[in-house]
């Protein structure tokens, strides 16, 4: 597989994985009507399931065949809803609140190997002399070629004070380092401040998680401390964030935004499905605990404000950004967003198992959809100048997925920007131009960064000039042969 294919591969890997808000209202199948069951259906899946008991090529489990029959019932509803069995909902349940055991890598996959893109701070991978751009080789005595990334990482995964070896291919070292790592607690920091210049700071958010509100508040403070309560500006930075908790996602955006300000609300078939979520405590505090953002300074709520968006950022950071815009506190930069619209509840269920399941579409505090849209930023700027705003439709999002739920507010959301009304022919090379174009940019980028260049970031770079000067940067021609002038003014 290409590296292209991999990346795009990997996208749509974390959009499905990661996209999900949790909301955590009871099940409510019992309070509808039961219609009676569809007989004739039921007995073709018990014919189904004879055939394959009698004639498949392999015996197969009995509990196997139920399991795959829930799958694919569950599935084939949306892409977002999903049956998780005993591992897959402790996996959840360990993203949402950012510890779970392991060694502390942040990591993709490169030549089907996986490449460390960066130890973190504090943990047995950093310990033991992990650096990025090593590639891991071997885990224990099992070959990672081969491998997907996902059952890497669960290999890598464990429980704390269990050892394992990992064996490394390092650049300038002529032979494999190998380093017996032990795994531990790791917790996950979905929140890192950085000062780009004195007066001016970009907060980072890469996952809405179950601490993320109260780590946003430090952060805040920090940053105003670092400044001598002189902070003229902020980036709000939800780039590649593929979401989380719907309370986190409240939480930040109460930080911003008045008391009592309407954040999100959904709407379902359910009583349950219908709410209001305002910026209140109630919202996203859990019952009795203290009240973390009424600590911050005052000037926070008027604060000038730039939140960063792009193709990866999805549901939870998508009502983050549609909140600030709807209420025109924050100026949105980037490209647009993912456009996940659709809210999942957890639904336990017995021996440890759960269903996830889509129960509501939410919408913008001025009654937008997001659903196959996503957020369309004020000022549309590219990740890289040489790119453009077009990526020659390799970018995945929600409006690309099977079953992917329609948009009620907006009817053209997901049919495109017009290029289906080309032919086969000329759609091809469209394509076709835009993805060279982009992988030679995409070498041209790589090749700097194995030569120890640091990469600027651009978009960034905008939204700082964008607090200062109240302008962007206007584009030249982009290399795909579209215009990829910048907006300088609010997009309609």
């Amino acid at each position: 597989m290409s590296s292209k294919a991999q990346k795009v591969g990997l996208v749509v890997l974390g959009a499905l994985i990661g996209v999900s808000l949790s909301l955590n209202y009871s099940a409510v199948a019992e309070k509808s009507v039961q219609q009676p069951l569809p007989v004739e259906e039921l007995r073709t899946l018990s014919e189904v399931f004879g055939s394959i008991k009698n004639n498949y090529v392999e015996q197969v489990d009995d509990r196997k065949l139920i399991k795959e029959a829930i799958n694919g019932m569950v599935s084939g509803l949306d892409p977002h809803s999903a049956y998780l069995d005993k591992d897959s909902f402790k996996e959840l349940q360990e993203g949402t609140q950012g510890e779970f055991g392991g060694l502390g890598i942040e990591v993709g996959m490169e030549d089907g190997f996986v490449k460390v893109v960066s130890p973190i701070d504090d943990s047995p991978a950093q310990r033991a002399g992990v650096k990025a751009g090593d590639l891991i080789i071997k885990l224990d005595d099992l070959a990672v070629k081969g491998l997907s990334l996902n059952d890497a990482v669960k290999k890598m995964r464990g429980k704390p004070d269990t050892p394992i070896t990992l064996t490394i291919s390092r650049k300038g070292e002529n032979k494999p380092v190998v380093l017996t790592l032990v795994r531990a607690v790791i917790k996950v920091k979905s929140v890192r401040l950085k000062e780009i210049e004195p007066g001016y700071a970009t907060i980072r958010i890469s996952q809405f998680q179950e601490h993320t509100g109260d780590n946003l508040a430090s952060a805040i403070q920090k940053a105003y401390q670092e400044n001598g309560n002189n902070l003229k500006g902020l980036v709000l930075d939800l780039r590649n964030d593929p979401g989380g908790l719907l309370n986190s996602a409240v939480a930040v955006s109460a930080a911003f935004l008045p008391a009592g300000d309407l954040v999100v609300y959904t709407d379902g078939r359910t009583e349950d499905a219908k709410m209001r979520m305002t910026a209140t405590p109630q919202n996203y505090l859990h019952p009795g605990a203290e009240d973390y953002l009424a600590k911050l300074p005052a000037s926070v709520k008027s604060l000038p404000l730039v939140v960063l968006v792009n193709g990866g950022s999805a549901s939870a950071s998508e009502i983050v950004a549609g909140a600030l815009q709807d209420h025109k506190r924050a100026t949105v930069i980037g490209t647009q967003s993912f456009g996940k619209g659709s809210v999942q509840t957890i639904l336990p269920l017995g021996n440890n198992t759960a269903v996830k399941l889509t129960t509501a579409r939410y919408f913008t505090p001025s009654g937008r959809s997001i659903q196959a849209k996503g957020i369309v930023p004020d000022l549309l700027v590219p990740e890289d100048p040489a790119l453009g705003l077009d990526d020659g439709g390799l970018g995945i999002r929600e409006a690309d997925l099977e079953h992917h739920l329609s948009n009620p507010t907006d009817a053209t959301a997901g049919t495109g920007d017009g290029s289906k009304n080309l032919s086969a022919e000329a759609l091809r090379e469209k394509a076709q131009k835009a993805a060279e174009a982009r992988e030679k940019v995409i070498k041209e980028r790589e090749a700097k960064l194995k030569a120890g260049e640091e990469l600027p970031d651009y978009q960034l770079q905008q939204a700082v000039r964008f607090l200062k000067t109240g302008k962007v940067e206007t584009l030249p021609v982009a290399a795909n042969d579209k215009p990829a002038t910048v907006a300088t003014a609010p997009a309609k």
